[in-house]
């Protein structure tokens, strides 16, 4: 890694589970973001518990995700729409990226940056240029943008998210509202389309929906006592996923008895709501995630 990361206020390259990474530590918080993935494991803002959770059962391998923090699903979400060998959720997740620089702003708030650039192991699964930019600013909220930029003359859809895992008390006794309305794909139940007649949420189950939403949501965590607030742009859909018991315990990575502490709250471009990127033209993924306490 780039030497300069660590001539920056609040920026410090480091090496933690024998991958490289960068922590960020201000007033406002501290993050850890691993060069593996661009993959942000780790945000506890000031006064607060850890926000991301990760599976003690992770793997940390070159060739394998991160379970846990945000994993960046991209270009596309699941399984490839047209080549079921490809892998699920893309390449970016697994692909080594390169520290591209980092910044403080007046409120005190400090930004990472990095990039993902092709080579011929991309092209083999994404045969076009590429062009991805992520920035991670830890400051009064969390921030994290995804910019896709076309280097190609031809049109292309792009789907993806950023696959965001939050620690919760109990997926039991957590809510989460702003989804009301909103029509979603229900994977557990064949695909069918339903519309969320709930102002708040609730998990009872293994769940994993698609909800056609450009709106922002919350997590209310009574047991914890805070409301994580979720806002965004770029993004057509909202993905609510948990495991719970059986598929917890098929997972390697996953364990048999960690469901109850995390809920997945994704902001997403999935399913059938894919951007279409023109040419030269870019994309930002952008989440906003602030932690509200009671």
């Amino acid at each position: 890694m780039d030497e300069a990361a660590g001539m920056i206020a609040g920026i410090e390259p480091s090496v933690e589970r024998g991958l490289a990474c960068v922590r960020i530590a201000n007033r406002h918080g501290e993050a850890l973001v691993y060069l593996h993935g661009a993959h942000l494991a780790s945000w506890r803002p000031t006064g607060q518990r850890e926000v991301l959770w990760t599976s003690a059962r992770s793997a940390y391998q070159s060739d394998k995700p991160i379970r846990g923090g945000v994993p960046i699903c991209w270009p596309w979400f699941g399984a490839h729409p047209e080549r079921a060998e490809l892998p699920a959720h893309g390449f970016a997740r697994t692909r080594a990226w390169a520290f591209a620089g980092g910044s403080t702003r007046a409120d005190g708030a400090t930004s990472v940056a990095f990039v993902l650039r092709d080579d011929a192991a991309t092209r083999a699964l994404w045969p076009r240029p590429l062009r991805l930019r992520y920035q991670v600013t830890v400051g009064p909220a969390l921030e994290l943008r995804l910019q896709t930029t076309s280097a190609d003359d031809r049109p292309f859809s792009l789907g993806g998210a950023l696959h965001t895992y939050f620690a919760i008390s109990d997926v039991r006794a957590i809510g989460i509202t702003g989804l009301r309305g909103a029509t979603y794909i229900d994977r557990m139940r064949d695909s069918a389309r339903e519309t969320e007649q709930h102002e708040r949420l609730t998990i009872a189950t293994e769940t994993d929906r698609i909800y056609d939403s450009t709106t922002a949501c919350a997590l209310d965590d009574p047991g914890w006592s805070r409301t994580i607030a979720i806002a965004k742009t770029g993004s057509r859909s909202t993905v609510v996923w948990n495991p719970w018991i059986a598929k917890a315990a098929r997972m390697a990575d996953f364990g048999d008895d960690e469901w109850p502490g995390m809920v997945c709250i994704e902001t997403a471009n999935a399913g059938d709501a894919s951007i279409a990127v023109q040419p030269y033209g870019y994309h930002d993924l952008v989440a906003r995630i602030e932690v509200q306490g009671r």
